[in-house]
């Protein structure tokens, strides 16, 4: 008899702690924000990344009704600030604004990266995707990719582009072209798009790759020349700029993307209240605009669909960086 009631006594004792677990996790859920919430740019404030990183920001401080508070950590092309979060606690309240280049292009390039892109991060959503683009110098007589590519193999090495960093995502997006196309140009590496375009315009170098948002106007005005961007579609923006897997190189494509993440063990439940909120915010006109006006697309895919598409991102660069022996410069 008494061990029975102290069996049944042990099991309403677990129902308790199961209903007090299952409160605490809902009222975990419900209370979050309880305090202001860092969003960690690892770039210099001002470009495309810190521009994205503020909208959301906005949008989740507007939604939330706590404060989410941009701050820019530069340096190690985007290293210093993502290896800031990895080490951050795993309870939501610090958040990094990742790319393509901190979170796949880093894994490939750099021996000694300070974090683990896949295993130290918990994937919150893509914000927004960029393409990046491929402009000549009108001089240039391509008037195609198909044509830049044809030139490129009857000139091996003579070719010159340029691109905004050695290792960022412009500089990676022609690697992979070289390697896919079969090709071999020369690599002129910038301090940011601002002096590479204007040694593009003033015929230094010959071929450009560089993000959308900052050419677009350049391509609009006549100054260069596009010749195809490097989504899997065509942009809305600029519907009669082919893609480079349409203009002969099948199977192409990087994707600028643009994504919250963070650190890794972070409750699955703080971390679908984020996506769910941005999911909300980028279908509103005005947010749609904002990132639309800027050359990018809104997303807010789901927590599982990032995190896949950072193990692709990794996989691809890597295998780019095997094939082509490329080195940061």
């Amino acid at each position: 008899m008494t061990l029975k009631m102290n069996k049944r006594h042990l099991l309403r004792q677990a129902a308790v702690l199961c209903l007090a677990a299952g409160s605490v996790a809902a009222f975990a859920q419900a209370a979050y924000p309880a305090k202001p919430v860092r969003i960690i740019v690892p770039y210099p404030a001002g470009g495309t990344t810190d521009i994205i990183a503020r909208i959301a920001a906005n949008q989740l401080t507007e939604r939330l009704k706590q404060s989410f508070i941009v701050e820019n950590k530069a340096g190690a092309s985007g290293a210093i600030g993502s290896q800031a979060v990895a080490q951050a606690a795993p309870d939501g309240y610090t958040l990094v604004m990742a790319t393509a280049s901190s979170h796949g292009i880093n894994s490939a390039l750099q021996k000694s990266l300070p974090y683990d892109a896949v295993k130290d991060f918990a994937p919150i959503t893509v914000v927004a995707n960029t393409p990046n683009i491929i402009v000549a110098n009108p001089s240039v007589p391509v008037k195609s990719l198909g044509e830049l590519i044809a030139l490129a193999k009857a000139q091996p090495g003579k070719i010159n582009f340029g691109s905004t960093s050695a290792g960022g995502s412009p500089h990676m997006s022609a690697e992979l072209l070289k390697m896919m196309a079969g090709i071999d140009m020369t690599h002129v590496p910038y301090k940011g798009a601002a002096p590479m375009l204007t040694d593009l315009i003033g015929g230094q170098v010959q071929i450009g790759f560089d993000n959308l948002p900052s050419t677009i106007g350049f391509v609009k005005s006549g100054k260069v020349r596009p010749l195809a961007v490097t989504t899997a579609k065509r942009w809305p923006g600029a519907p009669d700029i082919p893609t480079v897997a349409e203009s002969g190189v099948p199977g192409y494509e990087v994707s600028g993307w643009f994504g919250l993440l963070a650190p890794a063990g972070t409750p699955k439940e703080v971390l679908n209240k984020i996506q769910s909120t941005i999911a909300e915010a980028v279908k509103s006109p005005e947010v749609a605009k904002q990132l639309n006006d800027l050359g990018a697309e809104p997303v807010a895919n789901k927590p599982e669909v990032f995190a896949q598409e950072i193990r692709d991102d990794v996989e691809k660069w890597r295998k780019v960086v095997k094939t082509t022996g490329v080195k940061l410069d």
